[in-house]
């Protein structure tokens, strides 16, 4: 029997992640992309985790599969944790990947790099249609840089440089990325969790 997980998302750039991260595992990987459902979710929680488990939920109860989601965004200390669970609509609610990171460009401006310290936070929420529920959280920390730096990856990767390997999240190949990213350290806590919705 096909062990399918529905991932709440129909962002490509997640849904080609989570492929990469989910390859070793013996499951089909869906997405809301492949049902018709016009799924909708005010992502009102206070936590990145309150949001992922909305998302979970709401997914399972629609597909009646185990379903995963993820919330997740930018901290950036100097800005008091923002822009936070608001990371993707940062400059407003139509706003893209780029006008997000100009934004933040401008907040941070004349702000030496000692100051713009950062982490990228993953929450991720696992649901069974029977409610059964578990959430793990990873992070990656890192540096703002001043300028866009990298053609690869989503979201505030260009900005996001990683001091260890002086490379941005968007100069990383997908391996390398789902080796240290934030998403790739809170899969690692779910994999073992997996038995437990698929035994």
């Amino acid at each position: 029997m096909t062990k399918k997980l529905v991932l709440g998302t129909r962002n490509q750039g997640k849904i080609a992640e989570f492929r990469a991260l989910l390859a070793d595992e013996d499951v089909t990987l869906l997405s809301w992309k492949d049902f018709d459902y016009p799924f909708s979710v005010v992502e009102d929680g206070k936590t990145f985790w309150e949001n992922a488990l909305k998302k979970a939920e709401l997914t399972a109860r629609i597909t009646s599969e185990v379903s995963l989601a993820d919330d997740s965004g930018l901290e950036i200390m100097y800005l008091g944790q923002r822009p936070g669970i608001f990371s993707a609509r940062y400059a407003g609610p139509d706003a893209g990947d780029e006008e997000n990171n100009l934004k933040v460009l401008k907040e941070l401006e004349a702000v030496p790099l000692p100051e713009r310290g950062a982490r990228f936070v993953c929450a991720l929420a696992i649901y069974s249609p029977d409610g059964k529920w578990d959430w793990v959280e990873g992070e990656c920390k890192g540096v703002i840089i001043d300028s866009f730096q990298g053609k690869n990856g989503f979201g505030y990767d260009p900005l996001f440089l990683v001091p260890d390997l002086g490379k941005t999240f968007a100069e990383l190949s997908q391996e390398e990325k789902n080796r240290i990213s934030h998403r790739a350290r809170a899969m690692e806590k779910l994999h073992p969790l997996l038995k437990k919705y698929f035994p």
